[in-house]
């Protein structure tokens, strides 16, 4: 017998590649490079928001 489990009932979490990541949220080169030195190659997607930092963009 089979049941049918959520997705949010298992913790599951989006995984990002840390490049495609930087390319979406227009992350500068050294900050992509930093993020791969502290994460590397793959990540969730809450540690990348909680340690990216983007310079402030004026008008």
């Amino acid at each position: 017998m089979s049941e049918r489990i959520d997705a949010g009932q298992i913790g599951l979490r989006k995984v990002w590649s840390v490049s495609e990541f930087a390319k979406r949220y227009r992350l500068e080169r050294e900050e992509e490079n930093r993020l791969l030195k502290l994460l590397g190659p793959f990540a969730s997607e809450q540690e990348l928001l909680m340690n990216a930092s983007r310079a402030p963009r004026f008008r």
